[in-house]
């Protein structure tokens, strides 16, 4: 437990340090986050993801204190890994979990990370219906990660704690994920909207609190005559912590597909979160060219839900954590490629 401990609160202090460095070297209120910029936090991000794969793959026995066999045994049983331990060869046996564990992380990490890109789109929706100045993304973005971070922790143990009571809503979840794959890629071609008049989130915090009508440089409140009023960039974070919410939905449920274990799905989910605003303002200018994405996540969507209604056969026909990723990767592969190899045809104007 005392490993345990350490492992996580280090964990948090990292993730600390690097949100304050992310938000002290490169936020400039005087102007928007450079795809230079972005480009360069991508990568840092993707790397410290990586390199905690290592971390898992050499020390991630650690995370749970597993120093006998017995302890390792009942780790197995308790996450579902359902791994081949040797009992009289414990070294081995610690280097086959901790293997298993780091594919876990990557696996729900990717899985984390593409259905992150569907936020994005409704992100740029979002900023663009309340007329956002570009300048200000950055803040209501970095507030907006803070707030998902601590939604999904909650969201992350509530499910497991559920998943440990009741092993079928693992299945419920699956039909959940397969729904909404199918539905995903019903609905791929409507165009989504969002009016700033009309959202309930506005209409709800119209009803309760004073609303700002315009707004004041990158601040969330303001206040007029001795009374503080919210801004509408505070209710443009709301919007995002509520579709954030709506999205977690879909990908929490997803990533227990792939482990049991909750650290590992709040760590891929984490790193995944933290990523994401770096790679909106990558995307941001060049999010429509990726069209058949949509179908890409339907089908991976579809993919994970037909695994967990499966979970029983799976282990028998050979699917491992490993080849799932393969497949999973192989999805965001065909879909992007088939997006630049044939790009969407420009709607003509009549009269043009």
């Amino acid at each position: 437990m005392h490993s345990e401990l350490i492992f996580i609160s280090g964990f948090i202090v990292f993730i600390l340090l690097m949100l304050a460095l992310d938000l002290g070297l490169f936020a400039k209120p005087d102007r928007p986050v450079s795809t230079k910029q972005a480009a360069i936090m991508s990568a840092v991000w993707i790397s410290l993801a990586l390199g905690f794969y290592a971390l898992i793959y050499n020390y991630g026995h650690l995370l749970h204190h597993i120093d006998s066999y017995a302890a390792l045994q009942q780790a197995n049983i308790n996450n579902f890994h359902h791994l081949t331990l040797n009992p009289n060869d414990l070294p081995g046996s610690l280097s086959l979990y901790r293997k298993n564990l780091a594919v876990e992380f990557i696996t729900g990490y990717v899985v984390e990370y593409a259905l992150s890109v569907d936020n994005i789109f409704v992100m740029v929706l979002i900023f663009t219906a309340f007329a956002v100045d570009p300048k200000h993304y950055h803040k209501v973005l970095m507030w907006g990660i803070i707030g998902a971070i601590i939604m999904r922790f909650s969201f992350i143990f509530l499910g497991s704690a559920l998943i440990n009571h009741f092993h079928w809503i693992l299945y419920l979840f699956g039909a959940f994920l397969v729904y909404t794959g199918i539905t995903m890629f019903i609905n791929r071609n409507e165009e989504n909207e969002v009016n700033p008049e009309n959202h309930p989130v506005v209409k709800f915090t119209s009803k309760y609190f004073a609303v700002h009508p315009k707004f004041e440089g990158d601040n969330f409140f303001v206040k007029i005559d001795s009374k503080k009023l919210i801004t509408p960039l505070f209710l443009v974070l709301l919007i995002i912590e509520v579709t954030d919410l709506v999205f977690a939905v879909d990908s929490i449920p997803a990533i227990f597909s792939i482990t049991k274990d909750p650290y590992i799905v709040f760590f891929s989910n984490i790193f995944a979160i933290l990523g994401l605003r770096s790679m909106f303002f990558l995307l941001i200018n060049v999010i429509d060219r990726f069209h058949y994405l949509k179908i890409g996540l339907a089908a991976l969507l579809a993919f994970i839900g037909l695994k967990m209604l499966a979970a029983d056969y799976v282990d028998r026909i050979g699917l491992t954590t490993g080849r799932s990723l393969l497949v999973i990767l192989a999805i965001l592969a065909i879909s992007v490629a088939a997006s630049l190899v044939f790009p969407k045809k420009e709607e003509r104007v009549i009269g043009d």
